[in-house]
């Protein structure tokens, strides 16, 4: 499918065929080009939590208000970033680069986001969102249907994935086989009305 396609048709599908599997080829793709997307200092903090037990995906679905999505689309996943990968062998990030470049950024990581905890937090978030939206429209481009979900205890789906301390969830993400169309786009803002010029 054409890039200005996939964003045009992209919805927030709820109805999924529950029958409907991901090849693990397809499953291996979306993930592959969902660690494409671009990260602040390429810190790549996305962990992408494959949920594919039934019975796991039964209990969170009982603590996101019953959503139908978690348990029958083809793939969940809960969207994590690990808000410490900054100190966690940031040369690893850079060990393809020149090594001029390696000495300028890899100590510029630490002068970044130590103490800074607002912004670590900012970042991994921002990074989050970039890998969401590339999963979605590389969903859809495959002739898949997606939706982000943020409507769920996060504090019950950390403990279920037995998430780290360090990590946090930012969203999860349904894929799959649409079921029903979605309704016709409920109201979109013109571009008058979201872009400025220069100042507000």
């Amino acid at each position: 499918m054409d890039t200005f396609d996939a964003i045009n048709s992209r919805r927030s599908v709820k109805h999924y065929d529950s029958t409907h599997p991901l090849t693990d080829a397809e499953r291996e793709q979306l993930l592959s080009l969902a660690i494409q997307s671009p990260t602040a200092f390429n810190l790549q903090h996305w962990r992408f939590v494959v949920v594919d037990d039934p019975a796991l995906r039964q209990r969170i679905r009982a603590v996101a208000w019953d959503q139908a999505q978690v348990t029958d689309a083809s793939l969940l996943l809960v969207l994590c970033a690990d808000v410490a990968s900054w100190q966690k062998e940031p040369a690893r990030f850079w060990q393809g680069a020149p090594q001029p470049v390696q000495d300028i950024l890899v100590p510029a990581i630490d002068g970044y986001y130590r103490g800074r905890e607002q912004v670590q937090r900012d970042e991994a978030m921002r990074s989050c969102g970039i890998a969401a939206q590339t999963l979605m429209l590389a969903a859809r481009a495959m002739g898949y249907d997606s939706c982000p979900m943020d409507g769920f205890d996060f504090d019950a789906v950390a403990r279920l994935i037995n998430l780290p301390d360090d990590h946090l969830i930012t969203m999860m993400v349904a894929i799959g086989k649409a079921t029903q169309a979605p309704w016709p786009k409920p109201g979109q803002l013109a571009l008058s009305d979201v872009v400025i010029h220069n100042r507000f």
